[in-house]
């Protein structure tokens, strides 16, 4: 994700939604000023935290949202990782 959305509590809110729709994956800063998630799951939930995304918390400001379809990678939960490097 691009735009306002480090520092707008983006990760944290991402992380409350993806446990309330179920999906597992996780969210982290990049250093760049981005956001970058990974969300396993049922499709229509997936869809919804992408459609979340597109949007974000309320002090977030979205400009843009990249989608790459992955194969699942079996992950376990929903964690906030540490920032990108």
């Amino acid at each position: 994700m691009a735009g306002r959305v480090q520092g707008v509590f983006f990760r944290d809110s991402c992380e409350r939604r993806a446990h309330a729709e179920g999906v597992t994956g996780w969210v982290a800063n990049r250093a760049d000023g981005r956001v970058e998630a990974v969300f396993e799951g049922d499709e229509a939930a997936v869809n919804r935290m992408v459609a979340w995304c597109r949007i974000g918390p309320s002090r977030a400001v979205v400009t843009g949202v990249d989608v790459t379809d992955e194969p699942p990678q079996g992950e376990r939960g929903f964690r906030v990782r540490d920032a990108w490097n």
